[in-house]
């Protein structure tokens, strides 16, 4: 316990008070008394002036009310049963093998010219830093070890510049006159906001234009105690962390920026997490069949590779019940081993890769209607406070809690070599680092040149290297004979203009 502060004295060396003498603001404390959480100003006494001034103003920027309906409801729902899960039934879900070369053209076609009209945005999921990375940069800034050196920011940003090209090209050649332009939406978080901005304006926005770049904060909530106090961080500040990645509702709502695509025209939302190296950021075929589909949400999702993988599955809830998603850690393990007779594949099979398509319609929907159910995923973890760590609750919602609210949804299948490459462990994991992602990259883009008739060379084994081709050559593979025919390149390098 710190003495308390003095904050004058009498001429003749007499006390005229010391900080105790100042009680905390009663009305606030009223506040705080109506919700239990009145041990916020415990150690008042022990503060000064600065860091009293501190507190109040960090007490006071918290909205009450909602933060004591999230905590109670959350806590609440803990341990209750939740409706028995089903299967998503396989004609539910556009497979690979199923999708003829026609379907491919025509979704990819009709993707271009939403695209080229305007109708589409982009946003993506970045408020967490690279600190199970080892850095503290924001995860979008990792350089993964490319040939390029390019960052995870950098290479999505000239996939975005490319679809502008293609779709471009598509209306020219059709007669029309698009814009081709696609506005990408960044949510960042607290703790990267402030170094993904500079870090865009000093890359130029890659080749981007400035204003078709939004950046916007998700928002923070207060860590609990298993009894649902706030727990402090410092004697005047409340420890928060952020809402989690379905803070995106709530984020979009207040910064009005749903009013802003409306404005723009944007009819459909390509939404995905930063840490994947093979992400086709605004892929015309999803948002072809997304469209096709007439549906309200949709997700990309990938074959489970074995019963035990640390990923999320779709399933639905209850008899023919809506579609969401299960967490690997919910699922029980019979059923995450519990095999389908008739295809001899896993019944749980459809992983969630954040890889998500939306309408502006719902998601004014679940940014207006989600809140009022108000129950978020607990997450128990050693929290920074004045007592060193305490175990508590980091409190959280997640992209596909929305899923059940939408009136359709779709599924669309892609295979992990080509669209799935994760970072989220440092080097020398056991799983997806950034040395397993730029593998799965070049691995794939080597066969890109290889099938547009290049050749390869090599010094080391090609299982351990490969071709790099800029996303500004070729978005999925397409346009790369000119390029490569006949040309042998030596591994690794990158392939560009």
């Amino acid at each position: 316990m710190r003495e308390p502060t003095v904050v004058g004295t009498e001429s003749n060396g007499g006390s005229v008070g010391s900080i105790a003498q100042s009680p905390p603001p009663q009305a606030l404390l009223e506040r705080l008394k109506d919700y239990g959480q009145e041990d916020a100003f415990a150690l008042w006494d022990e503060l000064s002036p600065d860091e009293r001034d501190h507190l109040v103003k960090d007490i006071e920027s918290l909205d009450l009310p909602r933060v004591d309906r999230i905590i109670r409801c959350s806590l609440r729902s803990q341990g209750l049963p939740v409706a028995a899960i089903e299967p998503v039934p396989e004609r539910s879900v556009s497979t690979v093998e199923e999708r003829t070369m026609d379907e491919r053209e025509r979704w990819w076609k009709m993707g271009l010219k939403a695209i080229s009209d305007g109708k589409l945005a982009v946003l993506l999921l970045s408020g967490g830093q690279g600190t199970r990375l080892g850095s503290s940069d924001p995860k979008g800034c990792v350089n993964i070890g490319l040939p390029s050196g390019k960052s995870l920011f950098q290479l999505q940003a000239e996939r975005i510049l490319c679809v502008q090209r293609l779709a471009a090209q598509v209306t020219s050649e059709g007669g029309g006159s698009g814009s081709a332009a696609i506005h990408w939406y960044i949510m960042t978080s607290p703790f990267t906001d402030d170094a993904t901005r500079k870090y865009f304006e000093g890359h130029k926005y890659f080749g981007l234009e400035s204003d078709q770049v939004t950046f916007f904060q998700q928002g923070t909530i207060p860590c609990v105690s298993k009894d649902g106090r706030f727990i402090m961080e410092t004697p005047y500040k409340v420890a928060k962390a952020p809402d989690g990645n379905g803070g995106v509702y709530s984020a979009l709502k207040s910064s009005k920026l749903l009013e802003d695509m409306a404005t723009r025209g944007i009819k459909y939302i390509d939404c995905y997490g930063v840490d994947n190296a093979l992400v086709r950021v605004a892929d015309p075929t999803f948002l072809g069949y997304f469209i096709d589909k007439g549906v309200s949400a949709g997700a990309k999702v990938v074959r489970k590779a074995y019963p035990q993988e640390k990923v999320g599955v779709f399933v639905r809830r209850g008899k023919g019940g809506p579609l969401t998603v299960v967490e690997y850690s919910e699922l029980d393990p019979s059923l995450a081993s519990a095999i389908n007779q008739e295809t001899g594949r896993l019944r749980f099979c459809w992983s969630n890769v954040c890889l998500h398509m939306f309408t502006l319609d719902f998601l004014n929907q679940v940014a207006n209607g989600l809140e009022k159910d108000s129950v978020y995923h607990l997450a128990e973890k050693k929290i920074p406070s004045i007592h060193g760590q305490t175990v508590g609750f980091k409190l959280e919602q997640f992209i596909f809690d929305a899923f059940p609210y939408a009136p359709s949804t779709a599924l669309f299948e892609v295979l992990r070599e080509e669209e799935f490459a994760p970072v989220k462990n440092a080097n020398g994991s056991n799983f997806d680092t950034p040395d397993s992602a730029r593998l799965l990259v070049l691995r794939l883009h080597t066969r890109w040149v290889i099938a547009a008739g290049g050749f390869l060379t090599h010094s080391v084994p090609l299982y351990a290297t490969g071709v790099e081709v800029s996303p500004l050559c070729s978005y999925a593979g397409e346009n790369l004979e000119a390029i490569c025919r006949g040309r042998t390149f030596h591994a690794p390098c990158e392939i560009g203009f």
